[in-house]
């Protein structure tokens, strides 16, 4: 995650004058996300989720155990919104960008959100269609907020899952929190693998507890579920997809593959978005995306790059690193998760919803950063 956000913050200049005047103090951020833009208020839930049966795959000694958030249309109140993270996370986050370190360590705590704390949910019939997200390697749950508050403020329930240890921070309950230990060994396809069964192994056991769980399963419709997720997330979404009898599509935002051959061939609609990087090679060698796509062979697939984007322009950080002091991309951050989360939107409209969307069909005068493969 450290090379991906860069630059650093510029020291204040001292004051003019007869005398030499002592630095001004930096005026400390007030980091905000986009507001939804849906119809319905948004809620948030944590729930902590402990799998008995199974022992955790990064640490000895210990079954695995879950932090899930799940934002879902909620009815309007006026309760304190829900927190993007808490303090020990915010100041473990900023401790890994030296350029960060003149932050207050909760900087990150007082990221302006929109969901609110438990707020009632609102009841759908039939039930609302489930999105299960998934970050990237090292990158908290709070990373999707701004794409979860959007999905719900739309007409969706949300599970983004902390993969534990693979998190740079995780915060529990009873005050514990854990940093990150997978991947010790370096990136190698045997990582690779491990960590997208890991993965698959976290989002089944989710789905299992939601399913028994009245609170949950009065509100989620378990026949439409789709996932979406961001880097490593995106590629375990997509390793999940052919071989879940419940995940029914799946958006991969800038997730390289490794391995690089799904279980079985990909028939589910499916997409993946990237930037430019991810665009078809012409010549020398196939990279990851290359090389996953002739096992996608379903009837409705989509490929999209996006000019000016970077690794985590479809991201919270696509506009927290400008606010807190670096430059991210070429691509401003708010036009940039504009469109992830219209074009995700998009496709989960689709195929969980059955409404058909124009911006998927091709290239948009609104959107001409985003080129179709």
């Amino acid at each position: 995650m450290k090379h991906l956000l860069i630059a650093g913050l510029i020291a204040l200049a001292p004051l003019t004058g007869a005398a030499p005047a002592a630095p001004a103090a930096p005026a400390t951020p007030e980091p905000a996300l986009p507001a939804p833009t849906g119809r319905y208020a948004v809620g948030r839930s944590d729930v902590h989720l402990v799998d008995s049966h199974r022992p955790d795959p990064w640490v000895d000694g210990r079954p695995r155990e879950l932090m899930v958030s799940l934002w879902y249309p909620a009815k309007k109140t006026k309760g304190p919104a829900a927190p993007y993270v808490t303090p020990q996370e915010s100041a473990l986050i900023l401790k890994g960008f030296p350029e960060l370190k003149d932050l207050p360590p909760d900087t990150l705590t007082k990221t302006r959100t929109y969901a609110r704390a438990d707020a009632p949910a609102i009841v759908n019939k039939g039930g609302w269609p489930l999105v299960v997200m998934s970050p990237g390697m090292t990158m908290p749950r709070a990373t999707l907020t701004s794409l979860a508050e959007e999905f719900a403020s739309r007409g969706y329930v949300v599970a983004g899952i902390e993969h534990t240890y693979e998190s740079v921070a995780t915060t529990f309950p009873d005050g514990r929190t854990v940093t990150f230990q997978a991947g010790a060994g370096g990136q190698t396809p045997q990582l690779g693998e491990k960590v997208a069964r890991v993965r698959a192994a976290d989002t089944t056991f989710v789905l299992d507890r939601l399913e028994r769980t009245r609170r949950w399963n009065r509100l989620i419709d378990e026949r439409r579920i789709a996932m979406a997720g961001h880097s490593v997330g995106g590629q375990s979404a997509a390793h999940l997809l052919p071989v879940s009898d419940r995940i029914t599509a799946a958006v991969n935002l800038d997730g390289s593959y490794n391995p690089v051959t799904p279980a079985e061939p990909v028939t589910k609609p499916f997409m993946m978005i990237g930037n430019p990087r991810q665009q078809p090679v012409t010549s020398g060698e196939p990279k990851s995306w290359d090389l996953f796509w002739p096992h996608v062979t379903g009837t409705w697939k989509r490929w999209l790059t996006v000019t000016g984007a970077e690794h985590v322009s479809f991201v919270d950080y696509a506009v927290l690193g400008p606010q807190l002091g670096m430059q991210v991309s070429t691509l401003n951050g708010e036009r940039s998760l504009r469109i992830t989360r219209d074009y995700v939107t998009a496709f989960l409209d689709t195929h969980l919803k059955g409404r058909r969307r124009p911006l998927l069909d091709g290239p948009s005068a609104r959107y001409p950063e985003v080129r179709f493969w």
